[in-house]
C-alpha cells in the first residue's frame, strides 16, 4: 500500500524533494534550466517534453536503458519486487544504482511500492503495432484485443479453457489472468503441438509479429484460438506481453548488462618507455607543424569559395610534410583549432599563419606542445571526417564547414579518462575500450557509430600527438585530464580557462624534462652536407634553412649544400665571408674544402650579371657573357636584344629574367634603379589578429555552480509564489489577481503597515506576466518597493504593472 501522502505527479514529488535534488537534476539535464523555469510544475512539464526526454534517455548507460526499458512494459505503477522481476537475475545493488541515475534525471518518479516512469519516457519505449519494444516485448492483451469483436474474445476464451462471460473487458481480463498464472499457463502449453510451441520459440524474444494467411495451418490455428497470437491487421499477428513473458521465464532481457565491460590491457610497457616514446612524437609533432607554417609562411594555399582546401592542395601539403593525407589533415586542423593559422581575408582569400604563431614560435618547446595538446582536447573539429560526405553528399574539406562534432570533445575526454585508469605503462584493447563506450552510450544507429569512430580517431591522434606514447598514456598526457578530474560525467569538460591554463602549464612542466635540448651546431661532411644531431636553436636553424636545403629528416636532420641554396643565401644579402663564418662558428668539424670552394665559386659569379627593369634589362661588364647569353637558344624566350656593348634589353620581367638566366647557369643579381644589389629576403604573409574557432557546444552550455544554486532558488521561490494559499478576492479572474488600481494601492498601504506578504500579478516591459508573493516596504510615486520571495531579494515595481493584489491565506 502506498502512503497517502505519496506524490501523485511528477512536480508532486520534485516538490516533495530537497534542493541537492534539484541541482542533481539541473546538472544532468542542463536544457531544463534554460530558460529558467518559474516554478516546478513548469519544470515537471519541460522535464516531460519529448526532445528533453529523448536527450536524458540517449545519455543513459545500457543497464539504466535496460532498466527503463522494463519499466516501460511493467505496470503502471509497478513496484520494486515487479521491476527486480523483470530484470533478473540483476544483482540488487544494480538495480539500484540504476533507479537512482532515474530518479534523479526526472525519468522515474514514485515510491518503490509505485514506481512510474514519466509518461513520454513510456510511450518512447513501450510496444506498438509500428515498433516494437526493445525488449522484444509487443502489446498486452488488453492492448491487442482491443479492436476484436465481444463475439471473437468469448470464442478465445472458451477455447482456452475458461467460462464464458458476460462482457469484453470481463474475458480479457480473464485471459490475461490465464496469461499470467504459470501453472495454468504451463498446462495450456503441455498440450500445445510441437509445431506450436516452435512458433512460440521464433516469436518470444522478438520482434514478437508475424504473418498468417487467411487459411492458416492447424498448428498457427491452435495458436489462434486460444489467444497466444492475436490479431493486430489483416495478415498479421502479436504474441501478447503475458504470453511472451512466461516463455521469458518473467524477464524483460534476453542479455542483461548491469556492469560495464572491463577495459583490457593489451600490452604493458615500463612509464618511462612510454614517457620518452610519447615526448619524441612530442618533438615530431611540434616540428611538423612549424614545417607547414614556415610551408605556408608567405601565402598559403587559396580558400575554396564554399571554404576549405581543395584536395589538390591537401595532397601537397601531405607531401611537403612526408605524411599521409589523413594525417596531414590533422595537423593542419590541429594548427587551426589552436589559432596559429586562419584565412587572411583578402579578396583573393589565401590561408596563412596568424600573429598568434609568432608569439608561439618564441615559447619553450613544451609550452607550444602544451598550447597544441589543448587546443586538440577541447577542440569539436574533427580532422577524421575530411574526405567523407555531408548530408548533402558534398565533400568535406579540411579547414572547410562541416566538420564540427559536438560530441568529440566528451568522447575525447572520456578515452583519455579510461586511459588514465590503467596502470601507468598499460596500453588498452582498442575494441574493448569501444566496448565500454556503447555501454556507457548505447543510442543505436548515427550516435553511436560516430561515437566509435570519435573513439577510434582519439587514441590514433592522441599517439601522434604525443598524448599517449605506444598506445599508454604518458605522464605529461594524464596532467591535462586534471581540470576535469572528479566532475560528474554531465560536466566534463566544463572547465574554465584558468583551469585549462593551470593543467596546460603542468603538462609543460612534465614534457620539458623529457625534450631534447636544442643545439648550437651541426657536423660538415665532405660530400657538400651537414648533419644536425639534434634540434636546432632557432637562429640557428632559420640561418641554415636557408643556406642549403633538407635532404632527410628524422634523428638527424641532414641538410644538403647546392649552387642553388647558396645563391639563396647570397641573395639575402649575405657575403662569402660571412657564410665562412658562419659555417665555422657553427661546426663541430672543420669547414670541408669542397664546401668551402662551392661558395667561393657561387660568389664569384654572383652579381657579375644585374637585371634591371626596363622592361629588364641585363648589364655585365664583361662582353663576352653577353655575347654567350645571346648565342644560347635557352635565351630565345626572354627576346633579348643589345642595347650597348654592357647592356641587354628583355622583354620579360625582372623575376622571369632571373628566372631564365639562372636556369641557363648564370648566377644573376637583381638591382634597384639606382644600381645597387637587392637583398631579397622571403616575405612573412600574416593574416590580421584572429581567434581560434570557438568548440560547438553538445546542447545547452552546461550551467555552472553558482547559475544552478540561482536556478534552485528562483524555482522554488516561484513555487511557493503558484502553490500558496491565498484570500479569496471577489475580483480575481483567471490566472494572475485582478483588482482595481484604488483597491492594489490600499492593500499595498495596508500590507507597509501590517508587514504582510501579499500575492500579485505582474507584467514586465516585454508582456510576460508572473505572479509574485512579495512584502511591501515602502509605496510612494506610483512605485512599491518590497522583498520579493520570487527573487530573493528587494525590488521595486511600478504600479501600474501590477495586474491585482490578494492577501495570503492565514495558516
Amino acid at each position: 500500500m502506498s502512503t497517502p501522502d505519496a506524490p501523485r505527479s511528477l512536480a508532486e514529488a520534485l516538490r516533495a524533494s530537497d534542493d541537492a535534488t534539484l541541482v542533481a537534476l539541473l546538472r544532468s539535464r542542463p536544457d531544463l534550466v534554460s530558460p529558467v523555469p518559474n516554478d516546478l510544475t513548469q519544470l515537471a512539464t519541460r522535464a516531460g517534453t519529448r526532445a528533453s526526454v529523448v536527450r536524458a534517455l540517449e545519455r543513459l548507460d545500457r543497464f539504466a536503458q535496460q532498466v527503463a526499458e522494463a519499466l516501460a512494459v511493467a505496470s503502471d505503477p509497478a513496484s520494486y519486487e515487479e521491476l527486480a522481476g523483470l530484470l533478473a537475475p540483476a544483482p540488487g545493488e544494480a538495480v539500484d544504482r540504476a533507479l537512482t541515475t532515474l530518479r534523479r534525471q526526472a525519468l522515474v518518479w514514485g515510491a518503490e511500492d509505485r514506481l512510474r516512469l514519466v509518461r513520454t519516457a513510456r510511450e518512447l519505449l513501450a510496444p506498438t503495432p509500428q515498433r516494437p519494444s526493445p525488449t522484444g516485448l509487443g502489446p498486452t492483451v488488453a492492448e491487442a484485443t482491443a479492436g476484436m469483436s465481444p463475439g471473437r474474445v468469448q470464442s478465445v476464451v472458451a477455447a482456452a479453457g475458461l467460462a464464458s462471460t458476460h462482457d469484453a473487458v470481463s474475458a480479457v481480463e480473464s485471459l490475461t489472468a490465464l496469461f499470467t498464472d504459470q501453472e495454468r499457463m504451463s498446462q495450456l502449453l503441455d498440450g500445445a503441438p510441437a509445431e506450436s510451441v516452435e512458433v512460440l520459440s521464433r516469436l518470444v524474444w522478438g520482434p514478437p509479429y508475424g504473418q498468417v494467411t487467411a487459411s492458416p495451418a492447424a498448428h498457427l490455428r491452435w495458436l489462434l484460438d486460444r489467444g497466444l497470437l492475436l490479431p493486430t491487421a489483416p495478415g498479421t499477428v502479436v504474441l501478447p506481453r503475458e504470453a511472451a513473458l512466461h516463455l521469458r521465464g518473467g524477464r524483460a532481457h534476453r542479455v542483461l548488462e548491469p556492469v560495464p565491460p572491463a577495459v583490457e590491457v593489451a600490452r604493458e610497457h615500463r612509464p618511462q618507455v612510454v614517457d620518452a616514446t610519447a615526448a619524441g612524437q612530442a618533438y615530431t609533432a611540434l616540428a611538423t607543424v612549424e614545417e607547414l607554417l614556415k610551408d605556408w609562411d608567405e601565402g598559403g594555399p587559396a580558400v575554396l569559395r564554399a571554404g576549405g582546401l581543395s584536395v589538390r592542395d591537401l595532397k601537397r601539403t601531405a607531401v611537403a610534410l612526408d605524411a599521409a593525407e589523413p594525417q596531414a589533415a590533422f595537423w593542419v586542423e590541429l594548427a587551426y583549432a589552436a589559432g596559429l593559422l586562419a584565412a587572411d581575408g583578402e579578396a583573393d582569400e589565401r590561408y596563412a599563419a596568424t600573429p598568434a604563431y609568432d608569439s608561439w614560435q618564441e615559447l619553450p618547446a613544451a609550452e607550444r606542445w602544451a598550447r597544441l595538446a589543448s587546443a586538440w582536447y577541447e577542440a569539436t573539429r574533427t580532422p577524421g571526417l575530411v574526405g567523407g560526405r555531408d548530408s548533402k553528399d558534398r565533400t568535406l574539406s579540411a579547414l572547410g564547414p562541416g566538420l564540427d562534432r559536438s560530441a568529440a570533445p566528451e568522447v575525447r575526454h572520456r578515452v583519455l579518462d579510461l586511459l588514465a585508469a590503467l596502470p601507468e605503462g598499460a596500453a588498452p584493447a582498442e575494441e574493448s575500450v569501444l566496448d565500454r563506450l556503447r555501454w556507457e552510450r548505447p543510442s543505436g544507429g548515427g550516435p553511436s557509430e560516430l561515437r566509435a569512430r570519435l573513439a577510434r580517431w582519439t587514441l590514433s591522434e592522441a599517439e601522434l600527438l604525443g598524448v599517449t606514447g605506444r598506445g599508454a598514456l604518458a605522464a605529461h598526457g594524464r596532467v591535462l585530464l586534471a581540470a576535469d578530474h572528479g566532475r560528474p560525467s554531465a560536466a566534463q569538460g566544463a572547465t574554465t580557462a584558468a583551469e585549462r591554463a593551470a593543467a596546460g602549464a603542468e603538462a609543460a612542466r612534465r614534457l620539458a624534462p623529457l625534450l631534447p635540448e636544442p643545439l648550437d651546431h651541426v657536423l660538415l661532411q665532405a660530400d657538400l652536407t651537414a648533419v644536425a644531431p639534434g634540434p636546432l636553436k632557432r637562429p640557428l636553424a632559420d640561418a641554415l634553412a636557408v643556406l642549403a636545403d633538407v635532404e632527410s629528416k628524422g634523428g638527424a636532420t641532414v641538410y644538403r649544400f647546392t649552387p642553388g641554396s647558396v645563391r639563396r643565401a647570397l641573395d639575402a644579402g649575405r657575403s662569402a665571408s660571412d657564410l665562412h663564418a658562419f659555417l665555422t662558428a657553427h661546426s663541430r668539424t672543420p669547414v670541408p674544402q669542397p664546401l668551402a670552394y662551392l661558395i667561393d665559386d657561387v660568389a664569384r659569379r654572383h652579381g657579375h650579371l644585374r637585371v634591371g627593369a626596363a622592361s629588364a634589362y641585363v648589364r655585365c661588364d664583361d662582353e663576352g657573357v653577353l655575347d654567350e647569353i645571346l648565342a644560347d637558344k635557352r635565351a630565345q624566350g626572354l627576346r633579348l636584344r643589345r642595347l650597348a656593348g654592357t647592356v641587354l634589353a628583355a622583354q620579360a620581367d625582372p623575376g622571369t629574367l632571373l628566372e631564365g638566366l639562372r636556369a641557363m647557369g648564370f648566377a644573376p643579381a637583381a638591382e634597384s634603379a639606382e644600381g645597387d644589389v637587392l637583398i631579397t629576403r622571403a616575405h612573412s604573409h600574416r593574416t590580421p589578429p584572429r581567434t581560434a574557432p570557438e568548440p560547438v557546444p553538445d546542447g545547452p552550455p552546461l550551467p555552472d555552480a553558482t547559475l544552478i544554486d540561482a536556478a534552485v532558488r528562483a524555482i522554488r521561490a516561484g513555487d511557493l509564489a503558484s502553490t500558496t494559499p491565498r484570500k479569496e478576492a471577489p475580483a480575481v479572474t483567471g490566472e494572475l489577481p485582478r483588482t482595481t488600481s484604488a483597491e492594489t494601492l490600499a492593500t499595498m498601504q495596508a500590507a507597509v503597515l501590517t508587514g504582510e506578504a501579499l500575492w500579485i500579478g505582474y507584467v514586465n516591459a516585454e508582456g510576460a506576466a508572473s505572479q509574485r508573493v512579495i512584502a511591501p516596504v515602502r509605496v510612494e510615486g506610483g512605485f512599491v518597493t518590497a522583498y520579493d520571495h520570487t527573487a530573493d531579494e528587494v525590488r521595486t515595481y511600478p504600479l501600474h504593472r501590477v495586474t491585482g493584489v490578494a492577501e495570503l491565506a492565514d495558516d
